[in-house]
C-alpha cells in the first residue's frame, strides 16, 4: 500500500449505551423501549417535557429502578447497577438540581466524605486538602477547601458536587437540572468546565430544559416524549423550532407552519395594548436570583391572561413570586396602582390574590380532610384561628359551590381522597372563590383530568372574568391558552420573550416564539 493511502480512522466506541429499556408503575408505563447512546468527548442533552420518562430514566441508569426490560452497556459490558452507590463504582456519577451536601462541612470533606484518605489508622487531612485541591483545580476552581461550604456561592458549591463526582474512575458524568438554581455568570463557568471535561474525554449526559442552554452547550440531543424516545440528533442539524415541535408532539401541520409563522409574528414584538381595563396588579422588575430574571407584567381587572412557554421557562417560578411563595428579590407589585408588598401567601391573601398550585396532591388537596374542610382553608387562614366560621356556615358555603361547579361527592364530608382528579381540581377551585378574591392564579388547573371536567372548569371561570375577576391562567396545554385567553405572555428560559392580544398568534406561532433565537443568529 502505497505511503499517501491512509488508513481510514476508526468509529469511536460508545462508552455507555441504553437498548430498549422499559419501566412501569402501577397503572403506568413510564418507560417504553427506550434506546440512548453515549460517547466520550461529548455532551448528550436529553430533553422533554414534564412526563417525558427523563427521570426515569435516569434513575434507571443509577441504579434507583430496576428495568423491566432492556440492557445497559458500560464500555460493551452488560451492567445492572442495584443502588447509586453500585452505579458510582461503575464510573456512572451523578450531579442533582439540588447540592446533596453537607454545608455544614469543609470543602474537603464533602467531596471525600465516607471516602476520607487514611495515614497511619488515621484521617489524612492534610493529604485529603491537597487531593481536594487538586480535584478542583482541574475544573479550574481554586478557594481554600478548608472553608465551610456553606461560606461560597451555589456555583461554587456545584463544582464542589461535580468534583466529588469525578473522584475515583469516573466514566460517565450525570448532570440533572444542574442551571435551574445559577444565574447566567454561574451558568457559563458551569460550562466552561463542562467545556474542560469534553475536552478530556468524558462522556456527559446533560438533562435541562433550557433551549438557549441546550445549543451553547451539546453535541447531541436526544428528545423524549410521553415515556419513549422521539429521537436522537446532532445540535446543528435540529433547529430550534423543531426541537419544540418534537418535543410538545405538535402535528405536522405545525410543525411546518411554524417557520412561516415567524414572518407574521416577531419574537421581540411589543407589548399589546388591548383597551382601557384599569390593571389590578402590575409587578415591574420582579425576579428572584437564579430562578426568574426580572419581569414586567400587568393583569388587569376582568381579565384572562394566559402564560404560555414549556416546562422551566419561568411561568410556576412568577406565577410563585406573584402570591409570596418565594421570596423576590428584585422589583415590586402594584394592587390597584398602590405599592404593595408581598413577601408571604398571607400577605397577597390580604391583597385579594388566589393561587391553585399545579402540584394538586402536595401542594393543595389535603386528601385526609373533607370537601368542606379543604373548601374552608383559604378563608379560615386570612379570618385567623381566632375568629372560627360557624359549621353552618361552612355547609351553605360548600353546599353552594358543589352544587355551582358540579362538583360529584356523595357528601361534603366525603375525604377529598376519594374524589376524581377533575373533582378535587374543582374542590381547590372554589377554596379560592369562597375567599373572594379579586384576581386568582391558576397554575395547570386542568392537567390530568378529563375532557369534560376541563371544560366545565375553564366555562367556569370566563364567567368568573366576566364578572370582574382578574385570572393569571397557566397551562401547558397551548390550544387551551389560545382558547381561553384575552391577552398571552410567552416566557422562555426564565424571561418574558413577548405579550400578544387575542387572536394574534396560533399554535404554530407561539412555538416560534418560544422557540426564538436562532432568527437573529
Amino acid at each position: 500500500m502505497g505511503s499517501s493511502m491512509m488508513a481510514a480512522a476508526a468509529p469511536v466506541a460508545p462508552v455507555l449505551q441504553l437498548r430498549g429499556i422499559s419501566k412501569a408503575f402501577t397503572g403506568v408505563q413510564a418507560l417504553n423501549g427506550v434506546s440512548l447512546t453515549l460517547y466520550p468527548g461529548e455532551v448528550h442533552t436529553l430533553m422533554g417535557q414534564n412526563g417525558a420518562g427523563k427521570s426515569t430514566l435516569i434513575k434507571v441508569l443509577t441504579g434507583v429502578y430496576t428495568p423491566d426490560q432492556g440492557e445497559i452497556l458500560l464500555q460493551g459490558r452488560a451492567i445492572r447497577p442495584a443502588s447509586t452507590l453500585d452505579a458510582q463504582n461503575l464510573g456512572i456519577s451523578t450531579v442533582y438540581q439540588e447540592v446533596n451536601l453537607c454545608p455544614n462541612l469543609s470543602v474537603a470533606e464533602n467531596i471525600f466524605i465516607g471516602r476520607y484518605p487514611h495515614k497511619a489508622g488515621r484521617i489524612d487531612w492534610q493529604g485529603m486538602s491537597q487531593q481536594a485541591s487538586v480535584l478542583l483545580e482541574r475544573l479550574q476552581v481554586r478557594i481554600d477547601v478548608n472553608r465551610a461550604l456553606a461560606s461560597y456561592p451555589l456555583a461554587v458549591q456545584q463544582m464542589v458536587a461535580i468534583s466529588r463526582a469525578l473522584l475515583g474512575s469516573a466514566k460517565v458524568l450525570i448532570l440533572d437540572e444542574p442551571t435551574s438554581s445559577l444565574d447566567e455568570k454561574e451558568v457559563e463557568l458551569l460550562f466552561a468546565v463542562l467545556r474542560d471535561l469534553r475536552q478530556q474525554g468524558m462522556a456527559i449526559l446533560f438533562v435541562t430544559h433550557f433551549l438557549d442552554q441546550t445549543y451553547a452547550i451539546s453535541d447531541r440531543i436526544t428528545v423524549m416524549r410521553n415515556g419513549e424516545r422521539e429521537g436522537e440528533y446532532t445540535c446543528s442539524e435540529l433547529s430550534r423550532v423543531e426541537l419544540v415541535n418534537k418535543m410538545v408532539g405538535a402535528p405536522a401541520a405545525v410543525q411546518t407552519q411554524a417557520v412561516d409563522a415567524a414572518s407574521s409574528v416577531a419574537p421581540d414584538a411589543p407589548p399589546s395594548q388591548t383597551g382601557a381595563l384599569p390593571a389590578f396588579l402590575q409587578a415591574l422588575g420582579l425576579g428572584r436570583r437564579g430562578s426568574l430574571a426580572p419581569v414586567d407584567l400587568a393583569v388587569r381587572k376582568g381579565e384572562l391572561l394566559g402564560l404560555a412557554g414549556l416546562l422551566g421557562s419561568g411561568r410556576t417560578e412568577l406565577a410563585r413570586l406573584l402570591f409570596g411563595a418565594d421570596r423576590a428579590d428584585s422589583g415590586k407589585i402594584a394592587i390597584h396602582g398602590k405599592q404593595r408588598q408581598i413577601a408571604t401567601p398571607r400577605d397577597a391573601i390580604a391583597a385579594g390574590i388566589g393561587f391553585c398550585s399545579e402540584d394538586r396532591k402536595h401542594e393543595g388537596a389535603v386528601l385526609e380532610l373533607s370537601v368542606r374542610e379543604n373548601m374552608m382553608l383559604a378563608l379560615q387562614a386570612r379570618l385567623g384561628i381566632l375568629r372560627a366560621i360557624p359549621l353552618k356556615r361552612q355547609q351553605e358555603l360548600a353546599q353552594h359551590y358543589v352544587k355551582a361547579l358540579g362538583i360529584k361527592t356523595a357528601s361534603i364530608e366525603t375525604p377529598i381522597g376519594a374524589l376524581s382528579g377533575g373533582n378535587q381540581q374543582k374542590v381547590l377551585l372554589a377554596r379560592w372563590l369562597v375567599n373572594e378574591p379579586e384576581m386568582l392564579i391558576l397554575d395547570e388547573p386542568t392537567r390530568g383530568i378529563d375532557v369534560r371536567a376541563k371544560q366545565e372548569i375553564m366555562d367556569y371561570v370566563a364567567g368568573l372574568c366576566r364578572k370582574g375577576m382578574s385570572i393569571l391562567f397557566i397551562s401547558s396545554e397551548l390550544p387551551e391558552v389560545l382558547r381561553v385567553s384575552d391577552r398571552i405572555v410567552v416566557m422562555r428560559d426564565r424571561k418574558t420573550a413577548g405579550e400578544y392580544p387575542r387572536n394574534a398568534l396560533d399554535e404554530s406561532s407561539v412555538l416560534q416564539v418560544i422557540a426564538a433565537g436562532e432568527q437573529h443568529a
